[in-house]
């Protein structure tokens, strides 16, 4: 079995790679009977010579390896016939923009395995960068109070080194006595989570969060059912609203009307109620100056979040009365953060979190003939086809819905 690391062509350049250089050496090791190469690169963040340095093998042309391995959609016109990828396709919701890019995986008799689709036998996801999501958005959106409130001034996340630097500007910095929600208990949450922690910004429960005055910063974590109820008043349990999210309404007001900051890390499913309303916004009662919207639903449960924002230009203003983008230190505005691909911004650690689970977890399949269905599980086309568990991409693919 022959591996192959791809360049990342998707633009604008995506600098993460899923095996770095430890990470490569560990899957040789492990596994005597692999074999693997890297293709060049001009942009990734391990350098093609730092692959060398560590007696891999650096190639410009690819076509002898058998499974391809990168992070974003690979360009139509650099996929290769009858190999198999590993990549984000950004298709399993029937993204309209990717039509064209699944229709040709199918064409060129491509098999598919999508990163998002790469779950256990209880379909929770083995891998992603859902956790250096979190880390930045928190980070980002403690940087943009700073900036909100010209209080203090960090640096971009993407201008650093890394996790470590990142860590050293936060430690000179002081926050205020604010209140920050933070929504999400996974990877992403877990994330954001540790940043507030490193901080050491008092968590709270949510009693206290709501009802008590506090002379330093604090947050609280709040899981679905803390910020959802059933319209009925029962009280089922999170597994009946994840059966029946219609069933539930929002109080996440309560929240809004104490809060400074709001970090939102959670997963938000199809029929869940919004968190609060463009209505809501704009009552008086209403306090939140900065979201940090790790999620990034354009148009979905955080009504402000109206557009992504960019690694660039990372902040923009939301006027909850006009309800429209204002420069985001007008001080009626809510000053968002909306950036979807935060992950790239630490690319070195990304890429080297990715790396050891994606060996640990992914590539083993590939030698004990898939012994816990992983590889079955993911892989979405095969022999020119859809598989029977993406089969209800073909309405999609046909272009009739």
């Amino acid at each position: 079995m022959k591996f192959a690391v791809i360049q990342e062509r998707k633009s604008p350049p995506d600098r993460r790679v899923v095996l770095d250089p430890t990470s490569c050496q560990k899957l040789l090791s492990n596994f005597p009977s692999a074999e693997l190469i890297v293709e060049t690169s001009p942009i990734r963040v391990f350098s093609d010579r730092e692959y060398i340095g560590a007696g891999l093998e650096v190639v410009e042309d690819i076509s002898a390896a058998d499974v391809m391995i990168g992070v974003k959609e690979v360009p139509i016109d650099a996929l290769m016939p009858n190999k198999s990828y590993f990549f984000f396709s950004h298709t399993i919701k029937k993204q309209p923009y990717n039509r064209d890019l699944l229709r040709a995986i199918l064409d060129k008799n491509i098999t598919l395995y999508d990163h998002e689709t790469l779950v256990n036998e209880q379909q929770h996801r083995l891998i992603g960068f859902g956790y250096y999501a979190g880390v930045v958005g928190a980070y980002n959106g403690i940087r943009t109070l700073g900036l909100k409130d010209h209080s203090f001034n960090l640096p971009k996340a993407a201008s650093l080194s890394g996790l470590e630097e990142l860590h050293s500007e936060l430690d000179k910095i002081s926050l205020p006595n604010i209140k920050i929600i933070l929504t999400g208990t996974g990877r992403v949450g877990q994330g954001a989570k540790e940043i507030l922690d490193h901080l050491k910004i008092k968590k709270v429960s949510v009693e206290a969060f709501l009802n008590t005055d506090f002379s330093e910063a604090v947050y609280v974590q709040l899981d679905v059912l803390e910020y959802c109820e059933r319209i009925d008043g029962k009280q089922l349990g999170k597994s009946d609203f994840f059966k029946n999210p219609e069933a539930y309404c929002s109080t996440f007001d309560r929240f809004t009307s104490v809060a400074d900051l709001f970090v939102a890390g959670h997963f938000y499913g199809k029929g869940a109620p919004v968190f609060f309303t463009r209505e809501q916004a704009k009552a008086a009662s209403f306090k939140l100056k900065v979201v940090a919207d790790i999620s990034c639903d354009i148009d979905g449960p955080v009504a402000c979040t109206i557009r992504p924002s960019t690694i660039e230009d990372p902040i923009y203003g939301y006027d909850p009365q006009s309800e429209s983008e204002v420069d985001y230190r007008d001080p009626n505005a809510i000053a968002v953060m909306a950036v979807d691909n935060l992950p790239c911004e630490l690319p070195k650690d990304a890429s080297e979190g990715f790396g050891e689970i994606f060996v640990k977890a992914i590539i083993p399949s590939f030698f004990n003939a898939d012994a816990f269905g992983i590889l079955e599980r993911s892989r979405m086309t095969q022999n020119g086809k859809l598989t029977a568990a993406f089969s209800y991409l073909q309405a999609f693919v046909d272009g009739t819905e």
